[in-house]
């Protein structure tokens, strides 16, 4: 009979395991940036698992990748889905932003949750003028096109940037826009406050402490203890560089005469890994520096110039992507490996299931198991 019993528990938690049911996690309104370039991720529904065991449930899209978003149906995942910037001129038809939305929005929705489309990604840090004249436009038309469908309620509209877009980001309350910029700045801001949508960042101080690393604290960044940073205007005291960059947004956005824009981050993270001359790309760093932004979500802070306004958050990234082209750390940013081993440990403790649950060879598999439980059980029974 003890040989049975051991038998039949190792039997259920098989099936337990298989279910994706033991984990443990740390429960934060973190968002996740679920980036695809890479020959080597798992399937998407079994990383839907994986953000399931995790309790992500905020996850920010580059494209509006129809096999996530059926993956997700019926979660409780909320998506930033994207237009890619090579679609942005024809963003600005109306006939062409209504078909890209009945194809890549409409057949998800309610089932998949779909909060924002975010259209393009630093478009106005890059050099195409066409792309930056079409950028506002476009945002405009995909707003109208879901207004017309009585989604613009559920659905917001924005654009990421790249910080630099601003002339001055310290002191923090001296952020600036760049006067190169401000022509499509000014519409661009002006729609964010009419429709309420938020003004995204990519903000990471891992580049400004690569770039100078003899002249910025690594604590500063890292969000580890030190002395901070005083802004000699409003005496605020910033002791990361992150708060000191998202308040420098918010300041820019104030000299343009607005108090009513949120902005957000839609992307923070730090390297694992990066060539001989990405100074501080090591994996303890990013480990310290995502565990402090995860501490610091959860606490519900917010930044010395809005401190009732918590930090609202997207890390990059969810997994290591292997064909993303620039330096090495460009492919090591990810919190996991593409086999669901954790880069680092912060805490995070999730399960990735070793097939596609949607396959036939898992739905096999599950049969058989839960076959020889049911035997078993029937058998403990009649022997009890």
């Amino acid at each position: 009979m003890a040989r049975f019993l051991l038998q039949f528990r190792a039997l259920f938690l098989l099936i337990v395991l298989l279910s994706g049911s033991v984990v443990r996690t740390i429960s934060v309104g973190v968002g996740i940036n679920y980036g695809q370039i890479a020959n080597n991720l798992p399937s998407p529904s079994r990383v839907a698992v994986l953000l399931h065991s995790l309790s992500i449930s905020r996850v920010k899209l580059y494209d509006a990748d129809q096999n996530v978003l059926r993956a997700f149906s019926n979660s409780n995942v909320e998506f930033i889905v994207g237009v890619g910037n090579e679609d942005i001129p024809n963003m600005t038809d109306s006939t062409k932003a209504q078909a890209w939305i009945e194809q890549h929005v409409l057949p998800h929705l309610p089932q998949t949750k779909i909060t924002c489309i975010t259209v393009g990604n630093e478009v106005l840090s890059g050099n195409d003028t066409q792309l930056i004249s079409n950028l506002v436009p476009a945002m405009k038309t995909i707003y109208d096109v879901l207004v017309s469908l009585g989604l613009n309620d559920q659905v917001n509209v924005s654009t990421a940037h790249s910080l630099t877009i601003l002339t001055t980001s310290f002191p923090p309350s001296s952020g600036t826009f760049r006067q190169d910029l401000m022509q499509y700045i000014e519409p661009l801001v002006e729609f964010h406050a009419q429709t309420k949508s938020p003004f995204l960042i990519n903000a990471y101080p891992y580049f400004a402490y690569k770039s100078n690393p003899s002249g910025i604290p690594l604590d500063y960044v890292l969000f580890r203890p030190n002395q901070g940073l005083v802004d000699p205007i409003t005496n605020l005291n910033y002791d990361n560089m992150l708060y000191a960059q998202i308040d420098a947004a918010y300041s820019a956005i104030k000299a343009m005469g607005h108090n009513d824009i949120e902005v957000k981050i839609s992307e923070t993270g730090w390297p694992s890994k990066g060539d001989s001359d990405e100074v501080g790309a090591t994996p303890e760093n990013a480990g310290i520096y995502n565990s402090n932004i995860l501490r610091r979500i959860e606490e519900k802070q917010g930044t010395p110039m809005k401190p009732s306004v918590p930090i609202d958050v997207f890390v990059f990234a969810l997994f290591n992507e292997d064909l993303k082209p620039g330096p090495a750390s460009e492919r090591n940013y990810g919190l996991f490996y593409p086999d669901g081993r954790p880069v680092y440990d912060i805490g995070l403790r999730g399960f990735l299931p070793r097939m596609d649950y949607s396959s036939a060879a898992y739905k096999s598999q599950v049969q058989y198991i839960f076959g020889l439980f049911i035997l078993s059980f029937t058998t403990f029974l009649l022997q009890a």
